[in-house]
């Protein structure tokens, strides 16, 4: 898949498009990305993702903006793995902010992605104030020659399926919901950093993924499995949170305790699963105390495992 950064001022060929967000790449999501390149594929044009960092939301106000269900490299992946051609990825900033929606279209839309055809979600806004709607885009479509289609709500047990909704699910720690949503469970994705080899001196060794300026979806202590280090997933137990134990302002952090693992996996690139939520993040009156509830939690991940051998195939 071609990623792009910006928009160009032509394109170099028509395209089926379709715009959004697309945080964690739910089911929804994906039926929106089905329509998308079946549509390309009986075209014979490039299946095309337009898709805006940071999210809007985190630029009007960024103190209240939702968590990110996935990075910036997770969205992408996911979004090749929906067979996209090509994604452009579009900085949000008061440039944008104000652009009116029939600028959108002309400049954006028309001259910069050359649209054949575009796809959007039954609740797409766009343009300064949000003006633009589906209508508009429509009396588009017949000006300059694309077709509009609108994505219905994809629901699941009566629910609309959404970023939100999956949110709420990991929020209220049913991570099977929250997997009924994505159709495939929660997972974060990062490379294996150095840290400060705390869980080595406790015995129990961990590989660490920082998560920079993110803020997550879920906190606590989970049974996971890991891919990236072998060809079978590599089960574990993980925390995500900000070790209140070992530090007093901590970034958030994602450590993860392989077990039948012991070798060196610094610098690779893997994801992590979340299975089951096992407790709370907490703060321990010391390292000891720390040091036997781990131990607590990696024999109650390795027993979730043996009741359920499937799950570790």
């Amino acid at each position: 898949m071609q990623v792009h950064r910006g928009i160009p001022e032509h394109a170099d060929t028509p395209a089926v498009l379709t715009i959004g967000n697309f945080d964690g790449v739910h089911r929804g999501h994906q039926a929106l990305l089905s329509l998308l390149t079946g549509k390309a594929r009986a075209l014979g044009l490039p299946a095309v993702v337009l898709t805006f960092e940071p999210h809007p939301r985190e630029y009007f106000s960024p103190a209240d903006a939702p968590a990110r269900l996935a990075s910036l490299r997770e969205k992408l992946l996911l979004l090749q793995s929906a067979g996209v051609d090509r994604t452009y990825i579009c900085r949000f900033d008061a440039r944008l902010a104000s652009q009116s929606a029939q600028s959108f279209i002309d400049d954006t839309l028309v001259r910069g992605l050359g649209v054949r055809h575009l796809f959007i979600g039954d609740d797409f806004r766009f343009g300064a104030r949000r003006q633009g709607s589906f209508a508009m885009l429509q009396e588009a479509g017949v000006t300059h020659g694309f077709g509009v289609e609108s994505m219905p709500t994809l629901c699941v047990d009566d629910e609309r399926v959404s970023s939100s909704a999956v949110r709420n699910a990991l929020l209220e720690d049913d991570l099977g919901h929250a997997a009924r949503l994505l159709g495939r469970p929660y997972s974060i994705a990062g490379r294996v950093s150095h840290g400060d080899k705390l869980g080595r001196q406790l015995g129990f060794p961990t590989a660490n993924i920082q998560m920079k300026h993110r803020r997550p979806a879920l906190t606590g202590v989970y049974v996971v499995s890991v891919e990236g280090l072998a060809e079978e997933r590599i089960l574990g137990v993980a925390n995500i949170g900000v070790r209140p134990t070992a530090t007093a302002r901590g970034r958030a952090r994602l450590e993860v305790h392989l077990f039948e693992w012991s070798q060196n996996c610094y610098g690779a690139h893997i994801r992590v699963h979340f299975l089951h939520k096992l407790r709370s993040e907490q703060k321990f009156d010391s390292l000891d105390a720390l040091r036997t509830q781990i131990a607590l939690d990696s024999e109650a991940a390795r027993q979730w495992f043996a009741d359920r051998p499937a799950v570790g195939d």
